[in-house]
């Protein structure tokens, strides 16, 4: 089975109006091994996190996620941070969906759209803890 896709088209007004990006699943090793990181990460920062994950649903996990960041140094940050972003590519021309490429630096250009796409890229990924709370 192919690895989930998502593809979002950027609606608030900015710089990145229209622009159109293509979100792929990491591989389940990747994906399992990134989350070890960040639980780790989380845990190491003081962050309380319950012994029932799944009960607290994606939206509980990005709220775990904003106050580990208060608690974890940019060091220990920077790599996870980096690596979510490594699943999106732009689609420069919505015309042609089979055309993406990988990001560059000037792809993106308003901080609210790397958040907007962060979430996106946690949601692909960690679906199965809301499927799993109902």
């Amino acid at each position: 089975m192919a690895r989930k896709e998502l593809t979002i088209t950027l609606e608030d007004a900015g710089r990145d109006t229209g622009k159109t990006f293509v979100i792929t699943e990491m591989s389940a090793s990747t994906a399992e091994k990134w989350a070890a990181r960040a639980f780790l990460a989380l845990a190491k920062s003081g962050v309380d996190i319950p012994g029932d994950v799944s009960s607290i649903g994606a939206a509980g996990i990005a709220i775990l996620g904003i106050k580990a960041l208060g608690g974890m140094d940019f060091e220990t940050a920077e790599p996870l941070l980096n690596e979510m972003m490594t699943c999106v590519k732009i689609m420069p021309d919505r015309n042609q969906p089979n055309v993406t490429r990988s990001l560059i630096e000037d792809d993106i250009e308003e901080i609210a759209s790397r958040l907007k796409l962060r979430k996106a890229i946690f949601e692909l990924h960690f679906d199965f803890f809301t499927s799993a709370a109902h």
